[in-house]
């Protein structure tokens, strides 16, 4: 059993929990079976184990409990970045639940995500200045009207890139969250079209959250990190956390099977 085959027992639709009919196979595991590796799965690699489930929107629970779980390795490890290691005390641990909840929220986009649109701020209308004809009427306040004049006025209008959603697609605009889009060069020397990984996202389907925001976050709790000293040093180091939610799923999923094998 894999981690994906275990979503469906969280959002079952009938009252057979399991992967298969039981005349299927004599070695079907039972629900009770798949619980219990659940539970022992989530006792050996409870950080991948809960990332993948908050990823997957089983659980808010599992979600903060993953997030939990990085800050805190992002604690033991901080020190070696010496930009992170001169933090006042009170200071670091949020810098570090920052950086674990940012982290959090780039491994767990996918092509199927949705963003803040960044027109509106996801407000859904933006603020747009429009000429409109108004009646022009005499200095001493008289009724009469004289003409017409046109008069610049700043009006709320609906949001053209989100459409009023407030949210856009996070899948790539090149590729459409299919990880391949046509090479140009290639296309044109060989007169048909080439398909290859989209330059744009490397491969991936979708835009990952730019470094700059998390930085941004932080600077509104201290002053002490530099934007250069953010890309030099700090981003590094952000990049790992990233990828230790990676390392920590694919840990959790050779114990699920090990478990149910």
């Amino acid at each position: 059993m894999n981690l994906e085959s275990t979503v469906k027992f969280h959002f079952a639709k009938s009252t057979m929990i399991n992967d298969s009919p039981r005349a299927t196979a004599s070695e079907t595991l039972t629900g009770t079976d798949v619980m219990a590796a659940m539970g022992m799965t989530q006792e050996r690699a409870a950080m991948g184990y809960s990332a993948f489930l908050g990823k997957m929107g089983v659980s808010s629970n599992d979600r903060e409990k993953a997030i939990a779980l990085l800050a805190q390795y992002a604690m033991t490890r901080c020190d070696r970045v010496p930009a992170l290691r001169k933090l006042e005390d009170d200071i670091k641990p949020l810098v570090m639940q920052l950086l674990a909840t940012f982290a959090f929220e780039d491994y767990s986009r996918s092509a199927a995500s949705v963003k803040t649109c960044d027109c509106c701020k996801g407000a859904g209308f933006i603020d747009a200045e429009v000429f409109t004809n108004k009646h022009r009427k005499l200095p001493e306040g008289g009724l009469k009207v004289v003409g017409m004049v046109a008069v610049k006025e700043s009006v709320r209008v609906l949001c053209q890139k989100c459409n009023g959603a407030g949210t856009v697609s996070a899948a790539c605009n090149d590729c459409r969250g299919r990880g391949r889009a046509m090479d140009k060069e290639k296309t044109r020397d060989q007169g048909v079209p080439v398909m290859d990984s989209c330059k744009r996202c490397s491969g991936r389907g979708y835009e990952r959250i730019p470094s700059t925001e998390a930085h941004a976050a932080i600077c509104l709790i201290t002053d002490a990190i530099s934007l250069d000293t953010w890309k030099k040093s700090v981003k590094p180091f952000f990049d790992q956390l990233i990828t230790k939610f990676d390392i920590e799923e694919s840990w959790a999923e050779s114990q699920l099977k090990a478990i149910t094998r």
